[in-house]
């Protein structure tokens, strides 16, 4: 199905294959939200929202490369082409993509200017960008601060009005950030993928914060550059000429393509 049929849709059931899943943010409307998006099987962009992912069953909780299955209505407050508004309820979890597949299935996606993207209305993009740096920055205790009050005032809302308990959510002390280069030129962006922030926690408890930085660094600043890898690129829907780094996907090098 392509994607003027898909927009002329108001809803159905599809599936996809998740290759965005970043950090959880909290928004006055829908709470705790995690922004996830993928391509379906035809390859086309879907941003699923709005997904509590940390109240999921056990059993739903996908990860990137999984297949997800699920029913879908246009929403009203979202005007972005790929937006899907998902009852997150009845999403299941119907298969994963296999290493081997990867490359193939993600071939055609993969673009090399987000302004050329973003002039054709699109918000996802897929890029194989020349990293040039990866480094991290220790956020400000006001931030810190700013961000554990969102959660903390979602967990007394929750409480009030006997909804499920939301889990308490620790945030993280660094952003790590991408400089680096696509035909449009040098770009630098905060990465907002949930995987990094994930392994950094899991890596201080087991070696320490100076160890499990020097671990990050090397694994997403030089490990992924080296063996190949892009970045899942996404617009804010209130500022839609600014590029976010939703998501890093390890995808090996196709020597046989340019970077850009």
């Amino acid at each position: 199905m392509n994607s003027s049929k898909i927009e002329s849709q108001l809803s159905g059931e599809t599936e996809a294959v998740i290759l965005i899943k970043a950090a959880p943010q909290v928004g006055q409307k829908h709470g705790e939200t995690v922004c996830c998006a993928g391509l379906d099987l035809n390859a086309e962009w879907l941003r699923l929202y709005p997904i509590s992912f940390r109240n999921l069953e056990d059993g739903q909780k996908f990860g990137r490369w999984d297949r997800v299955r699920f029913g879908w209505r246009l929403p009203n407050d979202d005007n972005r082409i790929e937006s899907r508004r998902v009852d997150q309820h009845k999403l299941e979890i119907v298969g994963k993509l296999k290493e081997p597949e990867r490359g193939r299935f993600l071939a055609n996606s993969i673009v090399t200017s987000l302004r050329k993207e973003r002039e054709k209305g699109r918000s996802l993009a897929l890029i194989r960008p020349e990293i040039i740096n990866f480094f991290f920055e220790k956020k400000t205790e006001e931030e810190i601060e700013k961000e554990a009050a969102k959660f903390i005032r979602l967990r007394e809302q929750a409480d009030l009005f006997n909804e499920q308990p939301v889990i308490p959510y620790k945030p993280c002390p660094f952003k790590f950030k991408y400089q680096y280069r696509t035909e449009d030129g040098k770009r630098e962006g905060t990465c907002q993928d949930w995987e990094i922030e994930a392994t950094y926690f899991k890596w201080e408890q087991l070696y320490g914060k100076k160890a499990a930085l020097e671990k990050i660094v090397a694994r997403f600043g030089v490990e992924y550059p080296s063996k190949g890898m892009a970045l899942a690129m996404g617009t804010h829907s209130m500022y839609p000429e600014v590029w976010l780094i939703n998501g890093v996907v390890r995808l090996d090098e196709d020597h046989q393509l340019p970077l850009f």
